[in-house]
């Protein structure tokens, strides 16, 4: 019987040795837990769980011996003439059976096993190191993943639940909702799929981290062409917007940060090579390539596509504009169930109205409705020669704001600094291509560039 428990005993350490191994935990903090859930065990056992831990006599060793690495239980305990009052003490007859010498009054080390404790107690002991080592588990994952979050990763389906479906990232399971999911996609276990780590969180529910995914997100796209497209990865050509609804139509607007690049090409490669692959990967879904500009007509005339407007006038004030189209033009313009229309609107920043040649004379033939016209879409160069005249200060003149920050803010009707200096950094963040990051930029060059005078 003896033996029988020693080898039970062997096994049991190493079984947490290859779990430790196993799930990447650190030896010495997963040797700290054992230690922990034994003297609290302990302490059940003697009765003594009110005792506070710095004044605790309970040790635990990991000792090495020819039998294999053995976990044991060091107590002091006083040695008293009669019955002990508790764990922590032990008689002088009991004490002589260890130590010969013992006499009343001494404080000796008693080594046990944690095998010779209580059946009970040994259970609750290793319900405790388990429990905290899937806590310690769990907290790595949280970590690992969490720094994760916005970037494209891969996985396999393995099933449905309801309506989500489970995805094995290697080390744990991923969700994607539906909402998340590109509509149409069909999957069977075990087919292979890339998708963005949406959001990762600690639930108290949960034995591991909730990974949510996603395949619907404009950031998921944004992500496969910086992967396909090596001058976006380079940073030639950067992404200033993206535009999506799932299944049906993406719109990515591009920029070249140097005059000898095409963005566009860049971004439909040869023979459109670059794009094809983006496409497959979405379930054959349109992409437009949208190229940047600082002029608002020619950025919404390049958002509209694939139409080909005739004619763009905006009111970069009130962020309206109309774009006229020809007739067999107006349903590519407008895209299904106005998908095309509602894009560009979302990457210009404007509520663009479309009207076709026929549409825009009948409405506007009279000389009077031409003018008001004319006033509501006044261009906005007459507004910049205007403040120059007033000796504002050009946008160009503040160092470090590069041209396509400074068409950004124009494409805003900001054309000057003093009109820059009276916007808060959460309304920049707002305009369209800039966000937090940029507007926080784009002040801290304000600061740095203009010398601030009170008037007396």
């Amino acid at each position: 019987m003896a033996v029988k428990k020693k080898e039970v005993e062997v096994n049991l350490l190493e079984a947490i040795q290859q779990f430790c191994a196993d799930k990447s935990l650190d030896r010495e903090a997963v040797m700290g837990v054992i230690r922990d859930s034994l003297i609290t065990a302990y302490k059940k056992k003697s009765g003594i769980e009110t005792l506070e831990e710095e004044e605790s006599p309970i040790k635990v060793e990991f000792a090495s011996s020819g039998d294999g690495e053995n976990v044991v239980i060091i107590v002091s305990r006083k040695v008293v003439e009669s019955s002990p009052a508790n764990g922590l003490e032990i008689s002088l007859e009991d004490a002589k059976a260890v130590y010969p010498n013992a006499t009343v009054g001494e404080v000796l080390d008693f080594r046990e096993k944690p095998m010779e404790l209580s059946r009970i107690i040994s259970s609750q002991a290793k319900q405790m190191v388990f429990q905290r080592l899937r806590d310690m588990e769990k907290e790595l994952l949280y970590q690992e993943y969490k720094a994760k979050e916005g970037e494209l990763t891969h996985g396999y389906f393995q099933r449905w639940k309801k309506d989500a479906m489970s995805i094995d990232l290697g080390k744990v399971e991923g969700i994607m909702p539906k909402r998340e999911q590109n509509p149409g996609e069909k999957y069977h276990s075990g087919d292979r799929l890339k998708a963005i780590i949406q959001k990762v969180e600690l639930r108290p529910r949960e034995p591991i981290p909730v990974i949510t995914l996603s395949r619907a997100s404009a950031d998921f796209v944004r992500k496969l062409f910086e992967m396909e497209i090596p001058e976006i990865y380079d940073g030639l050509v950067e992404i200033v917007n993206v535009a999506r609804q799932p299944s049906i139509r993406t719109k990515v607007v591009v920029y070249a940060t140097r005059g000898d690049i095409d963005p566009v090409g860049a971004c439909v490669g040869m023979k459109g090579v670059r794009i094809q692959s983006i496409v497959r990967e979405l379930g054959n879904e349109r992409i437009d390539i949208v190229q940047y500009s600082s002029d608002p007509t020619e950025f919404i005339a390049n958002a509209i596509s694939p139409a080909k407007p005739y004619d763009v006038k905006a009111d970069s004030v009130g962020r309206e504009a109309m774009v006229i189209v020809p007739e067999e033009q107006l349903s590519l313009a407008i895209g299904i169930n106005g998908s095309n229309v509602k894009l560009a609107s979302q990457l210009t920043g404007f509520r663009i109205d479309i009207k076709t040649i026929a549409q825009y004379n009948e409405e506007f033939s009279s000389p009077e409705a031409r003018e008001r016209l004319d006033k509501l879409f006044s261009p906005p160069a007459a507004v910049v020669e205007e403040d120059e005249d007033d000796g504002a200060t050009a946008l160009e003149d503040l160092p470090g704001l590069s041209t396509r920050l400074i068409g950004l803010l124009r494409s805003a009707g900001i054309n000057n600094v003093e009109t820059l200096i009276e916007i808060s950094q959460d309304d920049l963040a707002k305009l369209s291509g800039i966000g937090q990051t940029t507007a926080a930029q784009i002040l801290r060059i304000l600061a740095e560039s203009v010398e601030w005078v009170e008037e007396s």
